[in-house]
């Protein structure tokens, strides 16, 4: 066994209902005045307004910004920093999926450190704690609230840079089944694909240890058992428990192992095309568990067994099962199969590839990559599943 660490340096808190323990805790990290960063669509069902109905009601002021985009670009984070520091806030409540998650996590740096957000990009290059961040998801996927990274799209270069640092850990994670409740199905299922690649990733990766294996192994038995169940029906208040608690175990364990190619790869599709991360991820999942199989030594059975329809132990599995299941787990939920349904033109593969090659996630991926691995991976996949669309037809 190889050597390994890990922490797990905030409160999570757990519960139907306990939306309504935020002031408890902007209390305990000693706020007086919060901003809460959010998106447009969570405002406009109210659920905003209910957030700062609870917090007024408790004496604490809130000043609040909704303007989070999908894939939030550079000029949001300097927009919502501005907010912040006009505001006078002395605390973040970032409420809502990853978007508002990661914005919050970069004006936290920024407000206390200064400067520009790409002046962090990489690895451990924020110098100290940041402003206390206390993260409410409204979707079962992303594992934000749990996890050490703020994804950022440069729009200047195409390119989502990442920040990397332990410091970025929400002081909090305030987690409310009934806020996933309303979530629409296709945002559920993509949300949910997402959470089940953050585990299967961190299992699978070279940085994989004996914690992070535990947390991704609880992640997957929550998920695979409860992502179409939850998909179909998700006033389901079991599986949305299930759905949630596994994205943050999920988030927990790819914090301490980092992912693969699949993240690699997503990132330019969602830079360049504007195509939602979850989404994304997953259709890219199919093509990378077929190329990673040959590293496998083992956990393809295991996850299989985590994620198959079927409720007995699989016999003579071999890896390509573990790759049509993947395939019948998108068909299953109506995701895209292809990259070309997403908008994706091949023009791009080349710059897609020279991007993904700078993501830290492909050192962890369990089968070397070079870049032009990455290109005909792009390639194949979509020639992969027009080729297994034409032989179901057949």
């Amino acid at each position: 066994m190889k050597d390994f660490t890990f922490n797990v340096p905030q409160d999570i808190i757990f519960g139907k209902g306990s939306l309504k323990r935020l002031p408890e805790l902007l209390e305990k990290s000693g706020s007086k005045k919060m901003l809460l960063i959010s998106g447009p669509v969570l405002k406009k069902i109210g659920m905003v307004e209910k957030v700062e109905e609870i917090v007024k009601a408790s004496g604490i002021e809130v000043e609040v910004f909704t303007d989070v985009e999908a894939n939030p670009s550079v000029a949001t984070v300097d927009k919502a920093t501005e907010a912040y520091k006009k505001a006078g806030a002395t605390s973040i409540v970032a409420f809502g999926g990853g978007s508002p998650m990661d914005v919050a996590k970069a004006v936290g740096v920024l407000a206390k450190y200064g400067g520009e957000i790409g002046d962090y990009e990489g690895a451990h290059k924020v110098p100290g704690p940041i402003v206390p961040i206390i993260a409410i998801p409204t979707t079962a996927g992303t594992g934000s609230e749990v996890t050490a990274f703020s994804v950022i799209t440069d729009e200047a270069r195409n390119y989502k840079l990442t920040v990397f640092s332990y410091e970025l850990i929400p002081s909090y994670a305030l987690l409310d089944p009934e806020l996933v409740m309303t979530s629409p199905a296709s945002v559920a299922a993509a949300c949910g694909v997402d959470a089940l690649i953050h585990a299967w990733e961190a299992y699978t990766s070279r940085d994989a240890s004996p914690f992070s294996d535990a947390m991704a192994e609880k992640a997957m038995e929550l998920i695979g058992a409860n992502l179409r169940r939850f998909v179909a029906n998700r006033q389901d208040e079991e599986a949305a428990a299930a759905m949630l608690s596994g994205s943050m175990f999920a988030g927990i364990a790819f914090a301490w192992a980092r992912l693969g190619n699949i993240h690699a790869m997503s990132h330019p599709v969602s830079a360049y095309f504007h195509v939602a991360h979850g989404v994304a991820n997953a259709i890219l999942l199919p093509t990378i568990v077929e190329y990673n199989a040959l590293a496998d030594h083992g956990r393809y059975e295991k996850i299989y067994n985590y994620i198959s329809k079927e409720k007995d132990p699989v016999i003579d599995f071999v890896p390509e099962m573990l790759v049509d299941e993947a395939r019948d787990l998108l068909r299953d939920l109506g995701i895209p199969q292809h990259l070309a349904d997403v908008g994706v033109t091949e023009d791009k593969i080349e710059l897609m590839a020279a991007d993904a090659m700078k993501s830290g996630n492909i050192m962890a991926n369990p089968r070397q990559s070079t870049i032009r691995d990455i290109i005909e991976l792009y390639k194949k996949q979509c020639r992969s599943f027009r080729g297994y669309e034409s032989a179901e037809a057949g």
